[in-house]
């Protein structure tokens, strides 16, 4: 006959199994989390290295890689000091321009509100003469323009 174990055993083993998959699901998440940053960064990277020479190869001079900048907008009349960064700021004819370096299925396009208005900040921040949206992906440098900006 096959004696039955205690309740109270049969508890413990039950918790210490649960707690086990908790600590597996855990890692889990958190390796896949790490995996998924790793590929952005990587194919970030590799956008942000095709983009300077799709831009040399525009006619474009790159001035500065991970140009920075302070600004300052107002709030409440006082000043709200921050950092601002973007991938290139470079040069042509004459005209200073922002290069931000978009890669994917959404953010290369103007109908995403977080790139509008980044390419927007920008503009107006780094105080240039206008912003490129480059996608190395599908090979494009676009000029965008915000004509209430125009003096």
């Amino acid at each position: 006959m096959v004696e039955s174990l205690p309740s109270w055993l049969v508890a413990v083993a039950v918790l210490a199994g649960a707690f086990v998959a908790l600590v597996i699901g855990r890692v889990l998440r958190a390796w896949r989390g790490s995996w998924r940053a790793r590929v952005r960064a990587e194919r970030a990277g590799a956008g942000e290295d095709g983009a300077a020479a799709m831009l040399r190869s525009a006619g474009y001079t790159i001035v500065a890689r991970q140009a920075r900048t302070w600004w300052s907008p107002l709030v409440d009349g006082v000043p709200h000091e921050t950092e601002l960064r973007a991938d290139y700021l470079v040069e042509s004819g004459g005209a200073t321009f922002v290069a931000e370096v978009k890669t994917g299925d959404e953010a290369p396009r103007m109908s995403t509100a977080a790139t509008r208005r980044q390419l927007l900040e920008y503009h107006v921040a780094f105080d240039v003469d206008g912003v490129l949206l480059v996608c190395p992906e599908l090979g494009t440098i676009q000029r965008i323009e915000f004509p209430q900006l125009r003096e």
